[in-house]
């Protein structure tokens, strides 16, 4: 009975929920809360541009992710980069019909991942009203943001989406969930190693 009791905790291991910490960024208007609530409720609420932040925790298959839905980047510096110190992952999200604010995105991408606290953290790009008859295709979106170039040190994806209709969105976080736990989780196990390492210094 002992042994078994020990396979299945070695079982438990390999099958546990992750919980993940994901900040989600972007201009205004792109469309971040509408994906957020589309996601935790399941349906399209009004919604305003956010001032502030909104947090929503996410039971996505097997894992569980916290969303810190964070306003537009110079806005709230401060704050996203409070938020994002111990996040296991980045959303940044755009409007792929917003063709006259892509070189604004670009800027705000650039601010995001020169920050030296994020330089191996994932990041997951939601281009999101693909609906829209002008948007932008991924490819142009990845040629025009240089994408190759400015996350070639981190593991990145960009997913087409639509928030009213919720196409993309699982695909977005399966790939989430697939990127490597050490990855997305090391953050949060160095945050334990040092606590582990004060604590033990205390005693």
């Amino acid at each position: 009975m002992t042994i078994l009791k020990s396979l299945n905790k070695v079982g438990n291991l390999f099958h546990s929920k992750k919980s993940l910490k994901v900040v989600m960024v972007g201009l205004d208007y792109s469309g971040k809360t509408t994906i957020l609530y589309k996601l935790k409720l399941g349906c399209i609420i009004e919604t305003i541009p956010t001032i502030g932040i909104n947090i929503e925790t996410i039971e996505m298959k097997n894992d569980s992710f916290t969303i810190y839905d964070v306003c537009g980047v110079d806005s709230t510096k401060l704050l996203w980069k409070k938020y994002m110190k111990t996040s296991n992952a980045i959303i940044f999200v755009l409007d792929s019909s917003d063709r006259e604010r892509l070189a604004d995105v670009a800027i705000e991408l650039k601010i995001i991942l020169d920050e030296p606290n994020l330089a191996n953290t994932p990041l997951l790009i939601m281009a999101n009203k693909q609906d829209e008859p002008n948007s932008l295709s991924i490819a142009e979106l990845t040629q025009q943001l240089n994408l190759h170039s400015i996350c070639k040190n981190r593991a990145w994806h960009i997913q087409k989406t639509v928030a009213m209709t919720g196409e993309g969105l699982d695909k977005s976080f399966d790939w989430l969930s697939r990127t490597p736990h050490r990855v997305l989780q090391r953050k949060s196990t160095f945050s334990l190693e040092k606590k582990y390492v004060l604590n033990k210094t205390i005693k």
